[in-house]
């Protein structure tokens, strides 16, 4: 399955989360082309998400304060709606308690009305 824009800088945010890595290092943490993080990354470049930084000949890519807070903004809403989604699971389920209990409740009944007979 094909993952959206979203998801894609929402992965590079990941991995730059505790370190400084190369273009190489993020691609293969990311699972992506080089040529298509490039893009990706041009785009958090300009937004101030992240910056470019030169280490012994060598460009990093950092996560700056803003991409940070981005980050966590972006893992705690993915954390919110798969505990919306475990609520409705649970709500639906508490829903289908009662209906049980009282297919249980005439069940027994039947059974008491037989042993009578």
């Amino acid at each position: 399955m094909q993952r959206s824009k979203l998801e894609l800088y929402e992965e590079i945010l990941y991995a730059l989360v505790n370190k400084r890595m190369t273009v190489d290092a993020i691609a293969y943490a990311c699972n992506m082309d080089c040529v298509a993080l490039r893009k990706r990354l041009e785009f958090l470049l300009q937004q101030g998400l992240v910056e470019e930084k030169t280490f012994r000949n060598v460009t990093c890519y950092i996560l700056t304060r803003r991409g940070l807070a981005i980050f966590k903004t972006l893992a705690l809403t993915k954390r919110l709606e798969k505990l919306q989604t475990t609520m409705k699971k649970i709500d639906e389920a508490l829903q289908a308690i009662p209906s049980l209990s009282e297919y249980n409740t005439e069940k027994s009944k039947r059974q008491r009305r037989n042993k009578n007979y």
